[in-house]
Parts: C-alpha cells; sequence; structure tokens
C-alpha cells in the first residue's frame, strides 16, 4: 500500500468519532434517567425541601460534623414544611438526616451528570473528534443541563417561604425538561450511529406522526407531575371507578374550571387517569407504524406502555405504594424513551 495514501497517526487522532459520541451520549441518557428515578423517590419522601440552600460546589459535600448537621436542620426548622407539619409531628436529627439524603443524592447525580457531559464534551472538541453540524446540539444540550439546575433550584425556592410544598407548576417543568433532556440525548446519539453506520450525515427528522404522539403523551406527563405535585394520588385507591363512582365526588369547580383544571387533585387524577387509554390508543397506532421499519423500537412502544398501566393501576389500589409508585415514574421516562426510538427510526431517512 502506498504510504502517501495511509493517514498518519495525528489524522487518525482528529477524526470524527460519531460511535464513541453516540455511546457517550447513551451513558448521559442513562445517569439522567437515574436522576428521574431519584427525583422520584426524593418526591414520594417528602425530601425535597431538606436542603434549605443552593451551593452548586460547596454543597456536594454533606455535613460532616454534629454541629454541621444541627445547622443544617436548624435551616430546615425556619421552613413552613417543617413547622407545620414535620415539627408538629416530632421529626428529630435522625428522621432530617433521612430525607437530606435523598434530596443529596438528586443534588449529587445532577452534578456528576454535569461533569460526565461538559468534560468529555471538551476532550471530543479538543480532538476535533466532533461530527460537521453536531457541535451546537451538543452545546445546546450542556446549556439545557444547566438551565435545569437552576430550574430545579427555582422549584425549591417556591416551597421556602409560603408554602408547605414546591409549586406544581415548577415541579411539572423541571421534570418535563429532564425528560426533554434525555430524550434530545438519545435522538442525538441515533443520528451519530446512523452516521457511524452509513457514513452519511442524513440526521432523522420529527415527523407528523412522531410529533402527535409525542404531544399527547406530553399530556399525561404533565398530569402525572401535577398528580404527584399536589398528592393527587391519595384521593381515590380504588379503580377503575374513584371513590365508587366513574366522576369522583370533591371536584372543587367554585374557582373556576381553569383553576379545577390545573389544581383540583380529584380532577387531575380523574384526568390523569382516563386520558391514559386515549395515550395507549395513539402509542398502538403509532407502534404499527413504526414496525415495518425498526420492529425492536415498536416492541418496545408496546412492553413500556402496558407496563406502565399494570403499574399505574397496581400503585393506586395500593394506596401509593412508594415501590410501585417510583416505577411508575421510572416506567414512564421509558415510555418516552420507546417513543423517541420509534419516531427516530420512523423519521430516518431512506432510500
Amino acid at each position: 500500500m502506498d504510504s502517501t495514501l495511509a493517514p498518519d497517526a495525528s489524522q487518525l487522532k482528529l477524526a470524527p468519532r460519531p460511535l464513541a459520541i453516540a455511546n457517550w451520549l447513551l451513558f448521559v441518557a442513562g445517569m439522567v434517567f437515574l436522576m428521574v428515578v431519584v427525583g422520584g423517590i426524593t418526591r414520594l419522601t417528602e425530601s425535597g425541601l431538606s436542603i434549605t440552600e443552593w451551593n452548586p460546589i460547596r454543597g456536594a459535600i454533606p455535613p460532616l460534623t454534629n454541629e454541621q448537621w444541627q445547622h443544617a436542620f436548624d435551616l430546615y426548622k425556619a421552613t413552613p414544611e417543617f413547622r407545620e407539619i414535620n415539627g408538629p409531628a416530632g421529626m428529630d436529627l435522625a428522621q432530617y438526616k433521612f430525607i437530606f439524603f435523598w434530596e443529596w443524592v438528586h443534588r449529587l447525580i445532577g452534578r456528576l451528570i454535569g461533569l460526565a457531559f461538559a468534560l468529555p464534551l471538551a476532550w471530543f472538541a479538543i480532538k476535533r473528534a466532533i461530527p460537521l453540524g453536531y457541535g451546537w446540539r451538543l452545546v445546546a444540550l450542556l446549556l439545557l443541563g444547566g438551565s435545569q439546575g437552576l430550574l430545579g433550584w427555582y422549584m425549591v425556592m417556591s416551597g421556602l417561604v409560603d408554602r408547605t410544598d414546591v409549586s406544581h407548576f415548577r415541579l411539572s417543568a423541571h421534570l418535563l425538561l429532564a425528560l426533554f433532556i434525555m430524550a434530545a440525548l438519545i435522538w442525538t446519539a441515533l443520528d451519530l450511529r446512523q452516521l457511524a453506520r452509513t457514513d452519511e450525515n442524513r440526521p432523522a427528522r420529527l415527523t407528523r406522526a412522531g410529533l402527535v404522539t409525542a404531544l399527547i403523551l406530553f399530556v399525561q406527563l404533565l398530569l402525572g407531575a401535577w398528580v404527584a405535585g399536589l398528592n393527587a394520588g391519595y384521593v381515590a385507591s380504588d379503580w377503575p371507578l374513584m371513590q365508587g363512582k366513574f366522576i369522583p365526588d370533591g371536584i372543587d369547580w367554585t374557582m373556576g374550571a381553569s383553576w379545577a383544571f390545573t389544581h383540583d387533585p380529584y380532577l387531575l387524577h380523574f384526568l390523569h387517569r382516563w386520558w391514559a387509554w386515549v395515550v395507549v390508543a395513539a402509542l398502538v397506532v403509532f407502534a404499527r407504524k413504526v414496525k415495518p421499519i425498526d420492529r425492536q423500537a415498536s416492541k418496545f412502544i408496546h412492553r413500556a406502555f402496558g407496563t406502565q398501566i399494570l403499574l399505574g393501576i397496581a400503585t393506586v389500589m395500593t394506596g401509593m405504594n412508594i415501590v410501585l409508585a417510583v416505577l411508575h415514574q421510572a416506567v414512564g421516562a421509558l415510555v418516552v424513551a420507546s417513543v423517541t426510538w420509534g419516531a427516530h427510526s420512523y423519521g430516518t431517512p431512506r432510500e
């Protein structure tokens, strides 16, 4: 072989590495999934307001001495949640450490995600390994991750002064942005895998079928986040009826329909239950469209939403068992991942 035609070592180092970047992005998406799961535990254990300060760097180290623990506990004692709920219930320092742990782990995973994204991104950029057209997408993902941290603190702030809980609007924004980031990571990784496989830079497009399916799923995710934020899952433990009726008693219409549709726990629980079947119908139709193109993605969609429906019913009928509730949120994230995979396959350019 003519040595003049063979690339030297420096050229090899500077060559784009779409497969390596795709695998890295999927790893980060897995970390975001883990953070969503831990976020669910944090919510269900009422741990989210246990850390009342936002120190992105120093906050990575938890209290180490008894004095530091007492200081953190004293700050928490000034919150409405402690004064009105946990204080009268007799919360002591040991119980405080439990809720502190989950919020600290949640924030720690966020910090680790930031490092796991920013450092490899810098390395790939220095090595000029990022394929043409993907640099801006990776920077956008980095900025989205940073905004997620700010949004998380904005959410916590809503429960530190006048409320005993965080705003369910801010909670839903925090969760939905996390799921959007996870989906964007997966989508970009699949584009890069396609580039590595075909050596053609032809990113997938979001088709109308994929967009409609995603919007229908978005409504259900939003309702689920509001149900979680308002503790609406506890208003009924029977299924398919609520309190023995199709439409439950207790819906408060006195403040108007717009307030009821965004604040009433009975109505939101009812809507979350029954919009789920609209989602199922949409996913069945979409999975059938995807099947001839990507059979594995179609199977993943069916398995994810089937498992999610069963977990949702079980969660309600067990009175919000924490293990089932966490699994319900986790599989909800897998439904998002499955739809992302299916939408990408359906929108991939084909000859």
